[in-house]
């Protein structure tokens, strides 16, 4: 779920994008992108655990075990590369999907580099989860938003 709208509500071609991205990451890491202490998931998370490694050069560390050596290191760490583009936090920086596809069709083109993705889930988002109750303590709750749907019921005559 992209950032602007787990917070906000608002959503978008790019919110797409967002989960495209983390999709991307997802399959090539073998790990899912939530917070848990079960072995096939990342303790902080994927979005920061794919970051880190980018950010020190150790892109292939984060590999599923499972490829066991059947992959290009060009085209795996182009397809994180992609996935880190998706994920960024100001979505008019994400690629549009046809940008995306042509990112995977063609080798010539040249990728910017990707900026340090939201980390929503764990540290960005703990002001907004995060409210004063009646009694006056903090409470942890989902975020929420006001709907301003109707709905109609129809009733036969």
């Amino acid at each position: 779920m992209s950032p602007e709208y787990a917070m906000f509500g608002h959503f978008s071609e790019k919110s797409d994008v967002y989960s495209f991205g983390v999709m991307i990451l997802e399959i090539i890491s073998g790990k899912k992108n939530i917070s848990s202490h079960e072995s096939h998931c990342v303790a902080d998370g994927l979005l920061k655990f794919v970051w880190r490694h980018w950010r020190d050069g150790t892109t292939l560390n984060t590999l599923d075990p499972k490829l066991e050596e059947n992959y290009s290191n060009v085209e795996v760490t182009r397809c994180i590369q992609i996935g880190l583009l998706c994920v960024q936090e100001n979505p008019d920086v994400r690629p549009t999907m046809v940008t995306i596809v042509s990112y995977l069709s063609s080798h010539s083109i040249e990728l910017p580099s990707p900026k340090e993705p939201i980390f929503f889930l764990n540290h960005r988002m703990n002001p907004i989860v995060a409210h004063e109750s009646s009694s006056g303590q903090d409470v942890n709750s989902i975020p929420s938003s006001i709907n301003d749907i109707s709905q109609s019921e129809f009733y036969p005559r």
